[in-house]
């Protein structure tokens, strides 16, 4: 039974070895919902607000936006804020701010 516990403990450790880990960010979300609240109350906030597919390395306009505003893996709180302003002063594909749309308590990005 030993040999058995230390078998499944050693390929389990092997497993976590060759996948990669959570790359969540807890903190944009956060910051995103707290800033935006109107927005937030209207709409299901999740990690779709940037990324609208499956895949995390997929991101709308506005992802792409604040992608160009922030450093990966940023956990400091007062940069996220500052890259969630830079981001809403910029434009989508239909020429409006994303924070006009924020404003009106809107989502900001679009899936193309």
């Amino acid at each position: 039974m030993r040999k058995l516990i230390c078998v499944a403990v050693a390929g389990l450790m092997l497993a976590s070895a060759f996948t990669g880990g959570a790359d969540a960010r807890p903190g944009y979300m956060k910051k995103f919902k707290s800033k935006y609240t109107k927005v937030a109350e209207n709409n299901k906030i999740t990690c779709a607000v940037c990324h609208p597919g499956k895949s995390k390395k997929e991101r709308n306009d506005y992802g792409k936006a604040l992608g160009k505003s922030i450093s990966k893996n940023e956990k400091d709180d007062t940069k996220i804020g500052e890259a969630l302003d830079k981001a809403a002063k910029e434009k989508n594909a239909d020429g409006k701010t994303f924070q006009s749309l924020l404003d009106e308590g809107k989502l900001p990005g679009t899936k193309k």
